[in-house]
């Protein structure tokens, strides 16, 4: 019995190890936030479990580099030059210039556990935070910061996500428990564009048509806009009576998406969104998925499991199998364009 099980999962890793050698090259480097079941949880602690950042190496395998971080949330890049990012962790917003070789918290004492972070292409100088009581800006790579949050209610302004318009400078979103929230003038005013009465906990661009948006809630179902997220309906064909936690597409692919749940496990469609499936055979019975991504280079789809392990699927969802890092929990991905040699 157990041979029947060893031996496909041999099968193909042999296979992927023959066509290595002639695979295109990829053209983005892999970067998570992960956290890793039964390490220590105290901030700076070293033992064997690290926690924080970790980066695919060429053979597949994830390292983890920098600070050993208890909870790392959320990471983003500067496009001008990738060993410049910024990682949203549990004691403030971190900044690395050099890739990961130093560190500075660049936030003040009362900023603390911030839950996302995106930085303008535009205007790469600005980075966009999205904490438990607002949104802060900063307009010279994190040196400064100011609150600007007018626009946003008083209360009901905790904002689980910000995400900028790659096509428009100083177009952003903010995830609250509120609502979706729309700036056009770089956090100097906001309103609202879609409201709820749970929180907002992911919102997305298309990277094949830039006036469509999904966004996933944590009890209202999932969202879409095709007016580049002026307004916002319910997408009907995704079940709503659970929380969602993040939404996917395929860089290669505009018919192929991905949503996460933590009782359904992986929803898929591959006709734009129009119907979706849940695609969870190879994963545990928990179904307890919280991030999920789909790589730009080969269109292999990512799913974390809560402290189980970090899964793939090079046939969209129809069968899984351990793609590494072992009793973890991801909480961020980032494919990054490779840096010029």
């Amino acid at each position: 019995m157990l041979r029947n099980k060893v031996l496909p999962a041999l099968l193909v890793l042999l296979a992927s190890a023959v066509a290595a050698p002639g695979a295109a090259a990829p053209a983005h480097d892999l970067y998570l936030c992960a956290s890793i079941n039964g390490s220590a949880r105290v901030i700076g602690f070293k033992d064997s479990g690290l926690n924080g950042v970790y980066r695919r190496e060429a053979g597949g395998d994830f390292t983890q580099f920098g600070i050993n971080q208890a909870m790392m949330l959320a990471l983003a890049f500067d496009p001008r030059d990738p060993r410049m990012f910024y990682v949203a962790a549990l004691n403030g917003l971190l900044r690395t210039p050099d890739g990961g070789k130093t560190w500075r918290v660049v936030t003040d004492w009362d900023v603390t556990e911030p839950k996302s972070v995106v930085v303008d292409p535009h205007q790469p100088d600005t980075v966009y935070v999205g904490v438990p009581d607002g949104v802060i800006v900063s307009h010279d790579r994190g040196l400064t910061w100011t609150r600007m949050e007018r626009g946003l209610p008083d209360r009901g302004k905790y904002t689980q996500v910000v995400q900028v318009d790659r096509t428009h400078a100083g177009r952003v979103f903010a995830g609250c428990e509120t609502g979706i929230y729309l700036t056009e003038d770089g956090a100097k005013s906001w309103r609202r564009v879609f409201p709820t009465a749970v929180t907002i906990e992911d919102i997305q661009q298309s990277p094949h048509d830039p006036l469509r948006w999904l966004a996933v809630t944590e009890g209202d179902g999932a969202l879409g806009s095709r007016d580049g997220g002026r307004t916002w309906t319910k997408l009907a064909s995704v079940p709503s009576d659970h929380a969602l936690y993040n939404v996917a597409f395929d860089a290669r692919d505009p018919q192929r998406l991905a949503i996460t749940s933590w009782t359904d496990g992986l929803f898929v469609s591959e006709d734009g969104g129009r119907t979706w499936q849940t695609r969870n055979t190879g994963l545990p019975d928990s179904h307890h998925v919280w991030r999920t991504a789909i790589d730009p280079d080969t269109g292999r789809l990512y799913a974390s499991l809560v402290e189980q392990a970090l899964y793939v699927s090079d046939n969209f969802g129809r069968t899984w199998r351990i793609g590494g890092l072992p009793a973890s929990r991801v909480t961020a991905f980032a494919f990054v364009p490779k840096a010029a040699n």
